[in-house]
């Protein structure tokens, strides 16, 4: 942090406490986030802060980011999808064609375009060597057929970062990755928006591709193939992202639980001074206290551009399952009071479940640390 960042980190969370929280409950009654909000934080210079000033975003770097999703995450904001609009933008700034960054990235700077990542299908989710969706050779471009599922921000999406595969034989260049733009796009279909487990209002439902044909241009970088590369070389960033929110929800259930066991009274006096709910709150400062350990390595390495994939992996790993724990045991503090769904325990125990699955499983996330031991 320097005065810079400081400033800045006011100013967001400024707009997020005034802006985005009030319309929570809407968005969550409706199943999606409004665009006005992604207008909103596009002129704020929030969405895409640490892409170029050149291609419309605002020159800074992944601390600017992390900033952002933090102050998200500190509201427990968990529909605003801006954080996979970020990622959909590294994709571009980092294989992209010079004319794929210009017309893509200034329109996701400013949120008058709203991006997914569409990877996950009903047979295949963390294995990408196992995924359906097929392009084939057509007049020029290329004809999609198949169909995608959990894709966060697909009801609203205007572009879709699509992975296809494009060669039948298996093997590191079968799969590659295509820019679809949704407006007005002939055999692609959008599934009613999924009811999940926690994370009301975050868009989240199926795609369908059926004979969908897209020009060469589409394609990521402008060469088939490519997909698993790229795919591997940007995974490090979207995980480091999730650990920094899971490491603010963390540090948000602490601050709640806190303040819930001091004024609460059972026996005649404030909960906190049990001693197994110190000890209990002891753990969850452990937990907080190494994972922004873990949280501001991982920035550092980015920042410098040293983050592997392993490291990433471990990070993403070991804070969702740590964000796990604190909210189970947190929640077990607030009694049924934190067990009413609209109650913010109960929404930061819901919501935190999925940190285990997507973005990889965790599962793939203990393969990856293996096989890079020495």
């Amino acid at each position: 942090m320097d005065a810079e960042l400081l400033s800045y980190r006011d100013s967001v969370r400024r707009f997020v406490r005034e802006q985005l929280e009030p319309q929570q409950p809407r968005w969550h009654a409706q199943g999606h986030v409004d665009c006005e909000a992604w207008l909103a934080a596009g002129q704020l210079g929030c969405l895409l802060a640490d892409v170029p000033e050149a291609y419309g975003g605002a020159g800074g770097d992944f601390r600017h980011m992390a900033v952002f999703w933090a102050a998200l995450a500190e509201v427990g904001d968990t529909a605003f999808g801006a954080p996979l609009q970020a990622v959909v933008a590294r994709y571009l700034l980092h294989h992209g064609t010079e004319a794929q960054k210009q017309r893509h990235l200034p329109a996701l700077a400013a949120g008058r375009s709203i991006a997914a990542i569409a990877i996950t299908e009903p047979a295949a989710g963390s294995d990408l060597q196992g995924l359906k969706c097929r392009a084939v050779p057509h007049e020029g471009g290329y004809r999609i057929k198949g169909s995608k599922c959990f894709v966060s921000n697909g009801h609203l999406a205007d572009l879709v970062l699509l992975a296809v595969r494009t060669d039948e034989r298996p093997g590191p260049k079968s799969l590659s990755l295509m820019l679809v733009e949704t407006a007005g796009l002939r055999g692609f279909e959008r599934g009613p928006i999924e009811p999940l487990l926690g994370r009301p209002g975050h868009d989240c439902c199926e795609l369908f591709f059926n004979e969908v044909w897209l020009p060469a241009e589409a394609l990521l970088g402008g060469e088939a193939g490519k997909g698993l590369a790229q795919l591997r070389r940007q995974l490090g960033y979207e995980r480091a992202m999730l650990g920094v929110m899971a490491q603010a929800s963390m540090e948000r259930a602490l601050a709640l639980t806190l303040e819930h066991s001091r004024s609460r009274r059972i026996y005649g006096q404030p909960l906190f001074d049990l001693q197994h709910t110190r000890f209990t709150l002891a753990e969850v400062q452990a937990h907080v206290v190494m994972g922004r350990l873990l949280v501001d390595h991982c920035i550092a390495a980015q920042l410098e551009g040293r983050l592997d994939e392993a490291t990433a992996a471990l990070a993403k790993w070991r804070l969702s399952e740590m964000q796990g724990e604190v909210m189970d045991r947190c929640l077990q503090l607030f009694g049924g009071a934190g067990y009413a769904r609209e109650h913010p325990m109960a929404r930061l125990y819901a919501d935190a479940r999925v940190q285990r699955i997507y973005g990889g499983a965790n599962e793939l996330m203990k393969e990856v640390v293996a096989y890079a031991l020495p």
